[in-house]
């Protein structure tokens, strides 16, 4: 899949050999180099994500789903329970999709008395996706609590699969 998340805070555990993983392991991009053509956005991404030698973890919240919809189609769900098309805003800009709150006051009393207990967390928050090139964000829709956001590869006509004729 095109749709990577971009990830900050402490050292993330990649399972390498129950260690951490550091530039190091990623290496082997960089011996990659040489042999692949155009590719050196994407290993330039992987250096930008890696920032100061580890891969780094953002808190897991809001919780969030990255789904496949179709052959060339993905939606990205992030669980908003509590906050409204209003509260929450979806920007892209320069490969980087990013979810966040808008600057929200909660009130600490509503309809029916004050809270006594809350369970449903309201925090702001931002959540960032790196996406690639060739994928298309289409827009986002807030419904029941989940925000969806379509994506879609688009591949070019250059890219297909096509028979080169000879002569």
């Amino acid at each position: 899949m095109s749709i990577t998340g971009c990830q900050q805070g402490p050292e993330f555990n990649l399972a390498n050999k129950g260690g951490y993983m550091t530039s190091k392991d990623l290496s082997i991009f960089n011996s990659l180099r040489p042999f692949s053509i155009g590719f050196d956005d994407m290993f330039d991404q992987f250096e930008s994500m890696l920032g100061n030698g580890s891969l780094a973890v953002q808190s897991n919240y809001p919780p969030y789903n990255i789904r496949k919809a179709g052959k060339d189609k993905y939606a990205i769900e992030v669980a908003v329970a509590g906050f409204n098309k209003d509260d929450v805003e979806v920007e892209y800009e320069d490969n980087l999709l990013t979810v966040k709150t808008k600057e929200v006051k909660r009130s600490e009393e509503k309809e029916g008395g004050e809270v006594i207990h809350r369970g449903i967390s309201q925090r702001s928050f931002a959540r960032s996706f790196t996406i690639a090139d060739d994928v298309k964000v289409n827009g986002a829709e807030l419904k029941d609590g989940l925000l969806t956001i379509s994506c879609e590869k688009i591949i070019p006509e250059i890219k297909k699969k096509r028979l080169i004729e000879i002569r």
